[in-house]
């Protein structure tokens, strides 16, 4: 399986490239989409959208993505990333993928262990786990690398979740059956 993570941002956004293979991760492919803030927002905005779908065209993932935003003080920022990630889902989901969306607590604790790590420590655990290449990296594609791997670890646990919600709420809470016993 491939999973394509990214971290959307109107001037940079980072993605990064991982495959899955029989329960094990390796580094494919890192880097970033980057746009001219002089450039209108939505000459920007194709700009993201054109590199995440030759990204998308290049490498063929099953799985997307996307860091949520962080809600700032700034709601033009907030607003603005929100287009980002807009073009970001709508390429994955032209392109027929699974998009996920995890909150930055989220990936900081299934990379390091701790929802409140700095972003050396994830910086740091995505290098020591996937061994990407230096020349390839900027902190921005190191939180793309991170989101794809925090996609790996909740794939089991969404799969769980998926089919537990699947019981009905009498199957779910009811205790399991007997076997019939039988004489002999």
């Amino acid at each position: 399986m491939i999973i394509l993570g990214i971290d959307p941002g109107t001037a940079v956004t980072g993605y990064g490239v991982i495959r899955v293979v029989n329960n094990a991760v390796s580094w494919i492919d890192s880097g970033v989409i980057v746009s001219d803030s002089s450039m209108a927002l939505s000459d920007r905005l194709l700009r993201i959208y054109e590199g995440i779908c030759a990204k998308i065209s290049e490498h063929a993932p099953q799985r997307v993505c996307i860091e949520e935003a962080f809600y700032g003080k700034n709601v033009h920022t907030t607003l603005v990333l929100g287009h980002a990630r807009g073009v970001a889902m709508l390429a994955a989901a032209q392109a027929g993928c699974i998009v996920s969306e995890y909150t930055p607590r989220e990936i900081k604790k299934s990379v390091t262990g701790n929802g409140n790590a700095e972003k050396e420590q994830v910086e740091y655990m995505v290098k020591m786990i996937l061994n990407p290449k230096a020349e390839k990296m900027r902190q921005d594609a190191y939180d793309a690398l991170a989101v794809a791997m925090c996609d790996f670890y909740n794939m089991g646990r969404g799969a769980l979740l998926s089919s537990v919600k699947g019981l009905s709420k009498k199957q779910a809470g009811a205790p399991p059956k007997a076997a019939p016993v039988s004489a002999s």
